[in-house]
Formats: structure tokens, C-alpha cells, sequence
């Protein structure tokens, strides 16, 4: 027995040994560059926090899109030159207006740094932010602006409240309603004690003279683009091509040698690199463009690169609406078109091609308990990659796929349709115009993630898109360059979409096509309803009337059946105690039973069936019809109820909470809001159950029901986060079942039914008596 130890210690402790050697052997040599990158973000995290720019620090950390591959040839660089033209500082330019009232559908926001699209906000009171409520005045500041002596103001949108007052770009914001303001960041604290249409008064130095100015605040709109901390803008471009020169690739940190992630437990992934490495002596990312035109509809922005003999023009132009399509929610005017356009000034030919990265930072609202629709196996993210081709249906790929690089080789080839970001109710979209798609002008087409991923919540990744035009040679003095594309950033109003500006309807996504057979008619139901109502929580309770308004006949055969069971007991009680310990005797009995009585024990069971169509579709259409998200029941000036397409947030218990129900994940994550709704819908489920369900038979049936009862305390955790709309359904189907049983007849008391049951056995055996005295007769 010591020996046998003895050897297994012994061989135990080989094969430990064994293993950690073969581990080091196979781990790869840190390589020479990337110690100096982790040496030099090292020390630059030892570094005290210096004074932050006006802008955001240019970047040389590369790019890795989730699909790349190590370059086979070696990419070459451009040596080193002096700027090509004197730098020209940042200027914010927009678009449109905040003003529902114009002929605009949104207000947009661009900057000359990489002459970016920095945010993208509607305009329509319908669509606000449903996750912050305070006051708006207007985004007046960069999101990179440090805390000072006041809020610099760098634009002033049109329309907003801001506009409205005065405040003009050049102000320097001092204090709000008394309130001292010494940046963006105390600016947001302060109108987070403000209400939307209150007024305030602005405490500003304008050319070193201090004046006030009032504004009247408003709810936030909504940014269906929007930066995300100092995450890269949206629509940056580069060169991916020039000549034999090749856009230098490196992979992400977090990667080893061998090509294979290295997974993070618990902390934040290491920050995607959508900023890449551009050619040397190219800045189009980074840089400040040359501001060349701007009006109220279009920005065009230069860049010059005299080394490259190239000159790079980005054009911004923001769709009208006709002054008579004005009432018309569904008129196409929610798009830019933007032109890329490069131009050869040198004296001989070069080939180029292009990268340009799309739209991103989509809205994460409802981030704790919104849940869509998935084209793929698993759960969908709140902001989706995806892509459509010619003749084909669309491919989405899950943020959290993304995050992880779980993605298919870059699309290459094909006539693109549209590709970008898909979200619960909102869509950023790019499209080749109509006389661009006729032969493919993209090489590759990938998805990226952008900024920082949150290892236990993936499915929050910031994504969005990559495109690498194909190479093209320019002659000197010849044509440029030159693609133009449709950028779809509104609402998923399926009118809207299919309209032929767009043609977009397969974003708004139902689920298998028999979840869409029910919801798509259901939701068109409830619009009817609003017609009359102007309130969705009304037309819910319209609908579930005439649901169990329909389904009274079978209700009223199930209450009905319920109370005959109830009735039935004491001869079921009889039939087990005659036959004891003989199951299939006793089985046939009660058969016999239930027969001669006409009861049917599963009929209670068709009701509940017939309901659950209505159930999963009114489910499907809170998920996906924008029109049922910011509905209120009451009205939005209180925060209960104020989302149909939400929980009904009775009041915030965040600041008693742990963490990990706040944070609303997982089935213990209840968020940082007490909701009422789902605790009455359980209640009245368990009333129901009490009223309806007739006593248990035998033991087995007494088991059951009690395991029903724990059921419905786990139920009540599900459905804790569900949508109001969804629990006023069960509520009202609810009240209306104990309607029901509470006007029916009274059960017959047992007594009763024992005199009946020995009147039927009489008529019966007076029946078979007759019956045999005709056939007596007959033979005689």
C-alpha cells in the first residue's frame, strides 16, 4: 500500500512538472516591439494627468479589424515630412435644426477633426432619450473639454434651447440658475437638477462683458449617433492604398503570437483599435481639415497631402422636407449623403484606395432590461453589426461576437445593399447611391468594435463598420475618386423604411415568419385602437377586452368544468378509497366518471393555449414597434409608466441596492428600479390559480399544485423587468377572468349533485329497460 503512494506522488508530481515545462516552452518570446509598447503605456500610466487639449490626442496605436490577417508583404511607409499646409484649428459646423418645426428631420453635428460626424439627433417629440429625464439646453461643448474657469461654448445647434436664448458660439458659460459651471462635466451635474420646461437663467461673459440670458429647457432628444467618452468619431477616413504602399496592420495587445485571444476574466478588454495606423505623413484621421463651405444643409472639408500628390474632399449634405410633406412622419428626409472624393494633383498616375470606418455609438437605452429580436442562434446585443447584398437576405453578426472577433472573413465582391449598426428601434445605415451600385466598390466590408469592451456585458460593445474601397488609378488632372453614400440614421417605422428612398424594411425583424404572422396584424391592431384612444395603455386594455371577449364561450365551458370538478369530489374520493391499491382500476373509474358527467379534464387547458399567440405576439411588438417605445400610460411628466416598452419603475432603489441587483443581469438582477406592475401581475396570477383550480384529486395532484405556487414565485422574478405594456395585458385579462367567475352560476353543493347523480343512474336504467323491452317485442 506505501509503495503504491509512494508511486503515485511520484508520478504525480512528474506530470506537474512535465506540464508547466511544456506551458513555458510553448509560450511565445515577448517581442522586442511590443515590450516597448507595454513599457511605454506602463509609464504613461504612472504619469500624473496633465491638462487635456482643447481636441483629442491624435493616436498611432494601429487598428485591428476582428477579422484581420497578418500581412503577407511587408508594408513600406512614406518618410517623414513637414506638414503639407498650416494647421487649421478645430471648428464644429452643423446641420439642420433641433426645431421640429423646420424642414429638417435632425440636427447634425460635425467637426474639421477628420472632418468627423460627431452626433446625430432627431428632432421629433416622439423620439426623446427614455433613460435620462432632466433638463436639456443643448450640446454647446466638446465631449473632450476639460473642467476650467466655465464651459467654453464651441457651437450652438439650431433650434435648441440654447439657440432660442442667445448663446452664441464663443461664450464662455460661467453658472446656471446660480449654480457655478466650470465645464462640459459640472455643466450635465447641474441640469440634472433641472426639469424639462423649466426655465433658467444663464450667467455668461461674452468679448469679456458678463450678461444673462433665459432658456427654456426641453427633454433630450435623441442621439441616434453620438461620441462615446473619447471613442473615435464617426465616418473617419484614410488611405488603405498608395501606389505599392500598404496600410501598416498590427494586432491587438491582447492577442499572442500565435493569433489566439488571450480572454479576460472580470476586467475590461484592452481597447479595440478602430483608430489605425495611417501611412506616415498622413493625419486624415486626426487632423483638423480645411473648413471649405458650410450652410444649414451641407459642409464640404479639404485635406491636402502635396507628398502624395493627393487632395481629399469629404462633403456632408442633409436631406429637406418639402414645406408641404411637413405632417408627413414617414417622408424620407432621414439621411445624409456623403461624398468621399480624392483627386490626383501631382504629374503621374498613382493607385489608391480608401478606408473609411462608419457610424457608431448607437443608443444603449434600456441597457438593464432591453432584450431584442435575433436573426442568429443566441441572444442578440443591443447594437448589432449588419449586411445586406444584392438578391440576398440580411447577415447580422451579435456585438458580442464582435467583441470577441467571432466573426466571417470581410465580405468581398458582391453589390452592397446597406451595412452599419443595427439597434432595438434605431438603425445607422450606409447605402451606395443608385449609380453607385452598379459594379462593387468596395473590396472588403467588416465589422469592428470600437472602444473599450466590458468583459461581463459584451453584448453592449460599441460596434460599427469598416469599408475598403477598391483600388483605383488616378491620372494627373484625370477624374478622382469619387463614391457617394446614403447614411439612413432614424427610426425603424416600417413605412418609413420601405419606402423606395430606402427600401429598408427587412430591419424591422419579428422573429421566425410565424411569430411575425401574429405580431405584424396584432401591432396594426393596437395603432387602430390608438386612433381612437390616443393612449396605448387604452388600447392594450381594448385589446385584451375583445381577446377574452372572443374567448368568453370557452372560458365561461372552462370556469364551468372547474366548478363540476369541485362537485365531483366526493365520488372521486370514494373511487380512491374503493380502489386503493389498484391504480388502473381506479384510473378507469374516474374515466367512467368524468364521462358519464361530461366533463373534460384538459379543457381548462385550451384558454391558456389560445392566449399565448396573443402573449408572444404583443410581446414581439413592444420589442420591435417604435411607436410603443416613450408611450405612457398616464402621461411622461411622471416617471411611472412613462415607457410602455419598459418596466414601470416605481421608484429608484439603486441607493440601498447591492450592485448586483442593480445592474440588471442575470435572474437576480432586478435593476435599480422597484417595480410595481409585475408584483400585481403575480398576485392576481395566484388568486386566479386559487379560484379556478379545482381541489387536488390525490396526492400527486396536491403536489402539483403546490409546486405551481413556488412556480409563480419564480415567475415573478421573470417577469420582474418585462414590459408595463405586457403586464397591463395580464392584469386586465386577469381582472377580467375573476369578472367572469364571480357572475357565473354558484356550484350546485355536493348533496345536489349525489340526488342528481342517482336521478341520471334512474333515467339511465329506465332507458335501458325500455330499450330491451323494444327489442323483445320486435324478436317476438
Amino acid at each position: 500500500m506505501e509503495r503504491r503512494f509512494i508511486l503515485f506522488l511520484v508520478l504525480s508530481f512528474a506530470v506537474l512538472f512535465g506540464y508547466s515545462a511544456l506551458l513555458r516552452r510553448n509560450q511565445p518570446p515577448v517581442q522586442p516591439k511590443q515590450q516597448a509598447v507595454a513599457d511605454r503605456e506602463k509609464k504613461e500610466d504612472e504619469q500624473p494627468p496633465g491638462p487635456m487639449p482643447e481636441e483629442v490626442k491624435p493616436t498611432d496605436e494601429p487598428a485591428v479589424a476582428p477579422h484581420e490577417e497578418p500581412e503577407k508583404k511587408t508594408p513600406a511607409v512614406i518618410a517623414p515630412a513637414p506638414e503639407p499646409e498650416p494647421e487649421h484649428p478645430e471648428r464644429w459646423v452643423t446641420l439642420g435644426s433641433a426645431d421640429h418645426d423646420e424642414p429638417f428631420r435632425m440636427l447634425v453635428t460635425l467637426t474639421t477633426k477628420g472632418a468627423a460626424l460627431a452626433r446625430v439627433e432627431l428632432n421629433d417629440p416622439r423620439y426623446r432619450n427614455v433613460d435620462e429625464r432632466y433638463g436639456f439646453l443643448g450640446h454647446v461643448a466638446s465631449h473632450c473639454d476639460k473642467e476650467g474657469n466655465g464651459c467654453r461654448v464651441r457651437f450652438v445647434g439650431r433650434g435648441t434651447p440654447a439657440d432660442e436664448a442667445g448663446l452664441k458660439s464663443g461664450d464662455l458659460l460661467k453658472a446656471l440658475d446660480g449654480h457655478a459651471v466650470s465645464g462640459p462635466g459640472s455643466l450635465r451635474a447641474v441640469l440634472r437638477g433641472a426639469r424639462p420646461g423649466q426655465e433658467v437663467v444663464l450667467s455668461i461673459v461674452r468679448d469679456g462683458e458678463p450678461k444673462t440670458l433665459t432658456a427654456t429647457l426641453r427633454r433630450i432628444p435623441l442621439d441616434v449617433i453620438a461620441p462615446e467618452g473619447d471613442d473615435p468619431l464617426s465616418m473617419l477616413l484614410t488611405l488603405s492604398r498608395f501606389d505599392d504602399l500598404l496600410l501598416a496592420k498590427q494586432k491587438d495587445k491582447d492577442e499572442g503570437a500565435d493569433g489566439e485571444e488571450k480572454k479576460a476574466d472580470d476586467a475590461p478588454r484592452p481597447r479595440d483599435k478602430a483608430v489605425s495606423r495611417e501611412l506616415d505623413g498622413l493625419h486624415l484621421r486626426t487632423a483638423n481639415w480645411k473648413l471649405v463651405e458650410a450652410n444649414k444643409t451641407c459642409a464640404v472639408f479639404s485635406f491636402k497631402a502635396p507628398d502624395l500628390d493627393l487632395e481629399f474632399v469629404k462633403t456632408y449634405r442633409l436631406a429637406e422636407v418639402p414645406e408641404q410633406s411637413l405632417p408627413d412622419k414617414d417622408y424620407p428626409a432621414y439621411h445624409l449623403i456623403f461624398e468621399v472624393e480624392i483627386r490626383n494633383i501631382g504629374r503621374q498616375a498613382h493607385k489608391v484606395a480608401y478606408q473609411l470606418d462608419g457610424p457608431n455609438g448607437l443608443p444603449l437605452e434600456g441597457k438593464w432590461y432591453a432584450y431584442r429580436v435575433s436573426r442568429n442562434w443566441g441572444g442578440a446585443g443591443l447594437r448589432d453589426f449588419i449586411i445586406s447584398f444584392d438578391g440576398g437576405e440580411p447577415a447580422m453578426i451579435n456585438a458580442s461576437n464582435v467583441a470577441d472577433r467571432d466573426v466571417p472573413a470581410p465580405w468581398s465582391g458582391k453589390s452592397l445593399r446597406f451595412i452599419g449598426v443595427d439597434a432595438q428601434y434605431f438603425s445607422a445605415v450606409l447605402m451606395p447611391e443608385a449609380d453607385e451600385g452598379k459594379s462593387p466598390l468596395f473590396e472588403e466590408l467588416t465589422p469592428i468594435c470600437v472602444g473599450e469592451v466590458d468583459a461581463k456585458n459584451k453584448s453592449w460593445a460599441n460596434t460599427s463598420c469598416r469599408l475598403t474601397s477598391v483600388v483605383v488609378e488616378l491620372e494627373p488632372g484625370g477624374p478622382p475618386l469619387k463614391h457617394a453614400l446614403k447614411l439612413f440614421a432614424g427610426p425603424k417605422r416600417p413605412p418609413l423604411l420601405e419606402n423606395k428612398a430606402y427600401d429598408l424594411g427587412e430591419l424591422v425583424y419579428y422573429g421566425w415568419p410565424i411569430f411575425a404572422a401574429v405580431a405584424v396584424p396584432l401591432t396594426k391592431l393596437l395603432h387602430l385602437f390608438y386612433a381612437v384612444t390616443f393612449n396605448y395603455g387604452l388600447a392594450i386594455i381594448l385589446l385584451t377586452v375583445l381577446v377574452r371577449g372572443c374567448m368568453f364561450p370557452l372560458s365561461r365551458k372552462q370556469a364551468i368544468g372547474a366548478q363540476k370538478m369541485q362537485q365531483l369530489q366526493p365520488e372521486i374520493k370514494k373511487i380512491q378509497q374503493k380502489y386503493k391499491s389498484n391504480v388502473e382500476a381506479r384510473t378507469k373509474a374516474q374515466q367512467e366518471l368524468f364521462r358519464k358527467h361530461n366533463y373534460n379534464p384538459l379543457s381548462g387547458c385550451l384558454p391558456i393555449f389560445i392566449q399565448l399567440p396573443i402573449f408572444i405576439g404583443l410581446y414581439r411588438a413592444l420589442m420591435v414597434d417604435v411607436e410603443l417605445r416613450d408611450a405612457p400610460l398616464l402621461t411622461s411628466a411622471i416617471r411611472w409608466c412613462s415607457n410602455l416598452a419598459a418596466p414601470d419603475m416605481l421608484f429608484d432603489w439603486s441607493g440601498f441596492m447591492p450592485d448586483w441587483i442593480n445592474s440588471g443581469q442575470g435572474i437576480f438582477g432586478l435593476g435599480p428600479y422597484f417595480n410595481l406592475l409585475p408584483v400585481l401581475t403575480i398576485f392576481l396570477f395566484i388568486a386566479q390559480q386559487k379560484m379556478f383550480m379545482p381541489p387536488a384529486a390525490d396526492e400527486q395532484a396536491a403536489m402539483q399544485q403546490k409546486i405551481m405556487k413556488y412556480m409563480m414565485v419564480f415567475m415573478g422574478l421573470l417577469f420582474f423587468k418585462v414590459a408595463s405594456g405586457l403586464c397591463i395585458y395580464f392584469i386586465a385579462s386577469s381582472l377580467w377572468g375573476l369578472a367572469e367567475r364571480k357572475y357565473l352560476p354558484k356550484a350546485a353543493p355536493a348533496a345536489a349533485l349525489a340526488a342528481e347523480t342517482r336521478a341520471e343512474a334512474k333515467a339511465r336504467q329506465r332507458q335501458e329497460a325500455e330499450l330491451a323491452m323494444k327489442k323483445k317485442k320486435k324478436k317476438e
